[in-house]
């Protein structure tokens, strides 16, 4: 039987193939370190989860909640923006509360897109960047994922070439998996460009609040004027450490804000109303639980990136993000990123996530999540040194071998 329109349109899930090794594996009682979902194991702070304890006695917030966020949670994320941005947002018709920023992406997507409708896409990027809108009915186009001097001129060349011209541009800076960083000078340039060309920004800052540098990663809405293009992505999931709450953002463009809260109201009820009450309670809070995850996070990179160049693989120091993006030692590039995932769990016990699944552009890359603790970052290492160790006997071993003969 054939597969349905939609279905056939999406690409094989790459990530499914290494979760499936990863599965066998446990199975058979190894002890797999996951590096590759990234799924924050830090606990959702005490406070929050007060919160929820304490809204779900009442009877109340066990019926139907409201699909765009209740009023006192779009009020919370609208002071959120003020006193982190400095960006001021009218909670009524300038937010809306989503089931995170995946299943906000996906809804936009449905809400903006035509069928053959052009979208400029950054490779590698987190996947619904693209499938959110490949299931809508548009067609992706790939552009440069570096936010450099050069963005602009990708960028153009991208429009020029484009038939139909694109509609939107999505930018995710800091980066998943890539870990970069882009600067407000950056996002001047693109608003400026995309209003030149009639060109819709989605900005994905699910990040925002996962930063090692001194400087906090900025929001595109910052820009003056930006607003009239833009809508911006944020999610609770990393930085309250709040990944099954499934709760997040969408906030800019008054007249993009009312597409997506019109497609939402045909499709969801909204999250559940305690829950809602509690994330309203973490964004009105201290920001101790952000600083305290941050550092944390701080502290694995740096176990992660000294600890494995012991062992013999060098990755570079990611700036932002609760990841590394980390090319292929050179020795095993040769096998592609989803070859030596799996090389990596059945040798390493140790899962990445393999950079063709963020894109083809990625295939010379793993994504190395942060969400083991120290001690298991050291053990991973330890299993990649002996593994690494053994390659290069046996490379050693072949060539005695050859020059004997």
């Amino acid at each position: 039987m054939q597969e349905f329109h939609k279905i056939r349109r999406l690409p094989p899930y790459v990530f499914e193939q290494v979760n499936r090794l990863k599965a066998s594996a446990r199975a058979r009682g190894c002890d797999i370190i996951d590096l590759g979902m990234g799924n924050p194991d830090l606990p959702t702070p005490q406070i929050i989860v007060d919160k929820l304890c304490e809204a779900v006695q009442d009877p109340r917030t066990h019926r139907y909640s409201s699909s765009k966020g209740i009023p006192g949670l779009r009020r919370a994320q609208a002071a959120y923006y003020e006193r982190r941005f400095g960006v001021k947002l009218d909670p009524d018709s300038q937010v809306v509360a989503t089931l995170g920023s995946k299943e906000g992406f996906a809804n936009m997507a449905q809400a903006i897109t035509a069928p053959g409708d052009v979208v400029l896409v950054p490779n590698p990027t987190y996947p619904i960047h693209s499938f959110g809108f490949i299931m809508s009915g548009g067609v992706v186009r790939s552009i440069t994922a570096d936010p450099d001097d050069n963005f602009i001129e990708h960028l153009d060349r991208a429009v020029q070439h484009s038939t139909p011209k694109p509609t939107a541009l999505i930018l995710n800076y800091p980066s998943n998996p890539t870990a970069q960083l882009a600067t407000l000078e950056f996002y001047k340039e693109v608003v400026a460009y995309a209003k030149k060309h009639n060109i819709i920004i989605l900005s994905d800052l699910a990040y925002a609040e996962i930063y090692f540098d001194e400087t906090p990663p900025p929001s595109i809405l910052q820009v003056p004027g930006a607003i009239d293009i833009a809508v911006e992505f944020t999610s609770m999931s990393k930085t309250f450490s709040m990944p099954g709450w499934r709760m997040g953002f969408a906030v800019g463009n008054e007249r993009l804000i009312a597409a997506l809260t019109r497609v939402k109201s045909y499709l969801d009820y909204g999250a559940f109303t305690p829950i809602q009450v509690a994330t309203a309670a973490a964004l009105n809070g201290s920001d101790e639980c952000i600083t305290a995850a941050r550092e944390t996070y701080r502290r694995r990179r740096d176990v992660m990136v000294e600890t494995f160049a012991n062992a013999g693989w060098d990755v570079p120091s990611p700036p932002a993000t609760m990841f590394a993006w980390a090319p292929i030692p050179e020795k095993f590039k040769h096998l592609g990123s989803l070859e030596f995932s799996k090389l990596m769990i059945e040798k390493t016990e140790i899962a990445v996530a393999p950079g063709i699944g963020f894109g083809e552009y990625g295939d010379d890359y793993v994504r190395i999540a942060l969400v083991e603790n120290q001690q298991r970052i050291r053990q991973a290492a330890r299993n990649l040194r002996k593994f690494l160790a053994s390659e290069d006997e046996s490379r050693h071993n072949v060539v005695q071998f050859s020059a004997r003969r």
